[in-house]
């Protein structure tokens, strides 16, 4: 698909401090490089964002729109919760839909949205999956919880795919917790084989956990949806939480919601608009 235009217009939007810029690509199809992607990304020379959405007709029929995600560096990542509240408030701002019920195709499968009252969205993200091999994660071990090596030291970490892949850590304090050190040694690590978003999770009481994620292909952000429902997930497993979960990450708070197994997880939370420019390509 080649640019039709050299002005590009875009919403720069958020959720949580999980910034995206925000292009329909339904009225004015385009096409953007890895490279172009990473200078729009860039806070100093671009716009700035944790990723770049990108609005585009369905090509499934049960869909009302294709919903791409762009990390930083590039990459085309399989999902992203605070993205996806933000996709639907964008395409229902835009005039793109009068729906307040949305499904969105994404390469992971069908996403349900809800627009609620006062800019929050409840997504239904689907059922986790927990097997390592659909993660992807090579092991011998049984789970739910595995031993891993990183950094020099011995770890345990639950394994989560929301669409896209998660590693979980249980922290004393997540205020003091390694994320820097060990959150790119562990998206690395040659146990899973497409990367992994590393989540590092304090628990507080059954009802309320503290969260930091570091995101595959973009680093640490100040909230990720999927990391939110795949903490809880893993929380869960262990026995160590209740049913309805708020997760207090340095963005905000989310209200996740898992019943078990075979459900889906239940994600609401606020989507903002920042902005609104036009890009010169």
């Amino acid at each position: 698909m080649s640019t039709v235009n050299t002005t590009l217009p875009f919403s720069k939007m958020h959720g949580l401090g999980n910034d995206f810029v925000i292009i329909d690509a339904v009225s004015r199809p385009f096409a953007l490089t890895p490279e172009q992607i990473r200078l729009l990304a860039d806070r100093h020379t671009g716009v700035g964002c944790d990723q770049l959405l990108v609005v585009e007709p369905a090509g499934d029929a049960r869909a009302d729109f294709r919903y791409r995600i762009f990390n930083a560096d590039g990459s085309e990542a399989e999902q992203c919760g605070n993205g996806a509240r933000c996709f639907a408030r964008f395409v229902r701002d835009r005039g793109l839909t009068d729906k307040d019920r949305l499904v969105l195709e994404t390469r992971s499968g069908l996403l349900h949205a809800q627009l609620l009252d006062g800019h929050l969205v409840t997504v239904d993200m689907g059922a986790p999956r927990l097997d390592p091999a659909a993660i992807p994660f090579i092991t011998q071990q049984p789970g739910p919880v595995y031993p891993l090596e990183a950094g020099g030291e011995r770890i345990e970490i639950s394994v989560v795919s929301m669409g896209n892949p998660h590693a979980v850590l249980l922290v004393d304090d997540v205020t003091r917790a390694p994320v820097e050190r060990l959150g790119p040694l562990i998206e690395r690590d040659a146990h899973f084989p497409q990367r992994v978003n590393v989540g590092f999770m304090e628990v507080e009481d059954r009802a309320h956990i503290r969260l930091r994620v570091f995101e595959r292909g973009t680093g640490e952000t100040l909230a990720c949806g999927t990391g939110a429902c795949a903490a809880v997930v893993a929380g869960r497993q262990r026995g160590l939480l209740d049913a309805r979960v708020a997760v207090e990450l340095p963005g905000g708070r989310l209200f996740i919601q898992w019943e078990g197994e075979g459900a889906g997880v239940l994600m609401t939370g606020p989507a903002t608009l920042v902005f609104e420019g036009t890009l010169t390509l």
